[in-house]
């Protein structure tokens, strides 16, 4: 599929009446990218963030995108949306100093109505809209959601010097990806009693401290995300397959 075909794909999507509020987190410094800012590499023709968005665009179960960036980045983050037509953004607010700072800021612009709320790492933009409505539909029982993946790999815990000190059954292991889905006020009241924000490294993390217990549903394996340059040759070849499809 071109950027063209892509682009007018898209052009058809009206924005959802209901739905769930999505707060993408793009601020982070892309630190093992070489220099490069992650956000804006494109893959398949696209940059990182646009196609981000898009996926939040075309989701009938997602109302509005809301997304905390670096200041510096904002204004080309505006023109990306313009330009892939992201009727859904309504906000795009200055990251803070980690992750979940920059997610709490964001957090502060959502509405009185936006209950329930998404959570999505900006550098994850090929999430396929089976994972997103996984994670709304048992949002809507449970105060904590993630989408997960079984482990793969054997993994080991090690020492302090290297050595292997316990092999976990792997078969209990996931791998946690997002979207993550929240109740807006418990998790709003869970950083608040989480004290720094930088020590968690998932918003789910937040939650568990706080005391809630976190559901897991599928993910998936395509919905990687994009850290070192290995990943955008992984995430080239996902497009590749999935256009041949």
């Amino acid at each position: 599929m071109t950027e063209i075909e892509l682009k007018l794909e898209y052009k058809e999507c009206e924005p959802s009446q209901g739905g769930i509020a999505v707060i993408i987190a793009a601020a982070g410094s892309s630190s093992r990218m070489s220099g490069l800012n992650k956000q804006f590499i494109k893959i398949g023709g696209i940059p990182v963030i646009a196609r981000t968005m898009l996926c939040f665009e075309r989701c009938d179960s997602v109302s509005k995108i809301i997304i905390a960036a670096r200041e510096d980045d904002i204004p080309e983050i505006q023109l990306l949306a313009d330009r892939y037509m992201i009727s859904k953004l309504t906000d795009i607010v200055s990251g803070g100093s980690c992750r979940q700072d920059s997610v709490k800021k964001a957090f502060s612009v959502l509405d009185s109505k936006d209950k329930k709320a998404l959570i999505h790492d900006g550098a994850r933009p090929l999430v396929p809209d089976s994972v997103i409505k996984s994670v709304v539909s048992s949002l809507e029982k449970y105060d904590a959601v993630t989408c997960a993946v079984k482990v793969k790999d054997t993994v080991k815990r090690i020492d302090s010097d290297g050595f292997a000190v316990e092999t976990p059954n792997r078969e209990s292991l996931v791998a946690v990806q997002t979207p993550q889905g929240v109740d807006v006020e418990k998790y709003r009241a869970a950083m608040e009693k989480a004290g720094d924000l930088s020590l968690f490294t998932d918003d789910m993390s937040i939650m568990e401290q706080a005391g809630y217990s976190v559901m897991t549903v599928n993910g998936s394996y395509q919905n990687i995300k994009i850290t070192t340059r290995e990943d955008l040759a992984a995430a080239e070849a996902f497009i590749a397959g999935n256009d041949e499809e």
